[in-house]
């Protein structure tokens, strides 16, 4: 093949962790490409929480300032229960959390998060980037790594990044094609403007409401001018291979006896396009060759502990923290990322799945759980410490 392009690093897939895995690998003086199948570097989705482990990392990567411009800082995380209205427990997030965590708790829009480390990507000498790429296959040169894209032009490069997401074509090089799992559940998502906002919450909390096999999400981003609504179920009808499941009219009978505020804030929700939500199980093979993966190629996990960007941007500052101490010696760097990465990741895919289970417990089993969570004091943060202060 001659339309041969030849970079050091080639990062494939512009999202939130592959455009953070370009920003930390140059700022420690590699030169980094980042290819990306859509026209424009876009975010599709709404809002995003982002965990002290999370704000810690953009710290790190020297964009937390910008992120500062258009987030919002909860003073709490509120659980209620769905059908009854009842407060469950609370985590505060005030100046006990940040004193222990050293960086607060954010939410913001996902695009705003995307544009501020396209910016510092664009801002940085070694970036360079480009759009309108699909990447249909990955080959391993031993040496060097070949990435060969749709339109018939091709990148060679000494190292290879897949962050290409859930369906990730350089996975499926190193460890063959397979389906995500499907988890049966789907997500309505978008915002509001602020003053559409249902009067229960406050600008101040993330609200969660959890019910038997459903659970609905709410929070404050882009200054407080919206509203960030996510309304979760699970699907009656779920076939595999089909597409027809987890419907608007599904929607409503899941939430069918949750209290009057849930279903105020479900009129206001988009429903014209619904989120079947995937993960997959850990896997062992993050690397071949030069080859690696982050983010959601490497681990993707369901959304109920609020850490999939967190976690990519956890694989980004590793990586490069391993490239930059073997950078004479990229096979030993890619084991050591591999190393450090991989038991924690796989531990945050589990627990996802388990907290999954808890928050959508049936109504014996829940009030069991709210009973034992009432008590609970709102600066216990021993939880979620094995999280966040990593």
């Amino acid at each position: 093949m001659s339309n041969i392009k030849s970079v050091a690093t080639l990062v494939v897939g512009g999202g939130i962790g592959g455009l953070a895995a370009a920003l930390a690998l140059a700022q420690r003086g590699r030169k980094v490409h980042v290819i990306e199948r859509a026209p424009e570097f876009k975010e599709v989705g709404a809002g995003l929480q982002l965990a002290p482990n999370a704000s810690r990392a953009l710290a790190r990567l020297g964009v937390l300032d910008s992120v500062w411009k258009t987030a919002v800082f909860p003073q709490q995380l509120v659980w209620m229960d769905a059908p009854s209205g009842e407060h469950v427990t609370s985590l505060d997030l005030g100046e006990k959390f940040r004193g222990l965590y050293k960086h607060p708790y954010i939410v913001m829009h996902r695009s705003d998060l995307l544009e501020a480390l396209l910016q510092a990507c664009q801002a940085n000498v070694n970036i360079s980037l480009e759009t309108n790429k699909h990447v249909i296959d990955v080959m391993d040169l031993g040496d060097a790594a070949e990435a060969r894209c749709a339109d018939g032009s091709a990148y060679r490069c000494e190292l290879l990044v897949g962050a290409d997401g859930l369906h990730s074509v350089v996975r499926s090089a190193l460890v063959g094609a397979s389906e995500p799992v499907c988890s049966q559940y789907v997500a309505y998502r978008g915002t509001i403007p602020m003053d559409r906002m249902s009067t229960h919450a406050g600008v101040d909390n993330v609200m969660m409401w959890t019910g038997p096999n459903m659970h609905l999400v709410q929070y404050p981003v882009r200054r407080g001018e919206l509203y960030n609504q996510v309304a979760v179920f699970r699907t009656y009808n779920y076939v595999p291979g089909s597409d027809d499941w987890g419907t608007q009219e599904e929607l409503v009978r899941r939430f069918a006896d949750a209290c009057p505020d849930v279903k105020d804030a479900l009129t206001m929700i988009a429903t014209n396009r619904r989120w079947p939500l995937f993960d997959r199980e850990p896997i062992r093979e993050w690397t071949r060759g030069r080859i690696v993966l982050l983010g959601d190629a490497a681990h993707p996990m369901l959304q109920y502990l609020a850490q999939g960007a967190a976690q990519a941007l956890e694989d980004t500052l590793a990586l490069a923290d391993a490239v930059a101490e073997h950078e004479h010696d990229l096979a030993r760097a890619l084991e050591k990322y591999t190393s450090v990465r991989r038991p924690r990741t796989a531990r945050v895919q589990h627990t996802a799945r388990i907290f999954g289970e808890i928050i959508h417990m049936e109504p014996v089993g829940a009030e069991v759980r709210n009973e034992l969570l009432a008590h609970r004091p709102g600066d216990e943060f021993s939880a979620v410490n094995w999280l966040y202060a990593a």
